[in-house]
């Protein structure tokens, strides 16, 4: 299985543009999210860093996703030393994985009442 999922899954991947819109229309909250599939049979542990244009990186996030599981993570909910990703701030991210992981990214942005939605594959990294 070992060799399976480094074929299929790498261990780091960027995401360039993040941005948490500031205002949401209607019901639907605007928010981001990483959606990260782990297909192997153990837990993968992810380490999320996520950078600014201004200030220092918000660092050693954890999160875990559990073996032959799929985990969609909300941006605005990580935080690290009580400092989480304001929105309205651009900010790009990386998530370090201990196992190959395959890590999507999606926007929801429903600032007017024709929402837009965005879902990009994370950029992989040897």
């Amino acid at each position: 299985m070992a060799q399976f999922e480094q074929a299929r899954g790498k261990t780091l991947w960027v995401i360039p543009d993040g941005y948490i819109p500031p205002e949401s229309s209607g019901q639907m909250t605007s928010h981001e999210s990483i959606c990260v599939l782990n297909f192997g049979d153990l837990p993968a542990k992810l380490n999320i860093t996520i950078y600014f244009e201004d200030r220092e990186p918000l660092e050693n996030i954890v999160e875990t996703v559990g073996g032959r599981r799929t985990k969609h993570i909300r941006t605005a909910g990580l935080s690290s030393d009580g400092q989480s990703i304001p929105p309205g701030v651009p900010y790009a991210m990386t998530v370090e994985s201990d196992r190959a992981v395959i890590v999507q990214y999606s926007r929801l942005d429903s600032t007017q009442a024709e929402l837009a939605l965005m879902s990009v594959m994370a950029f992989p990294l040897e």
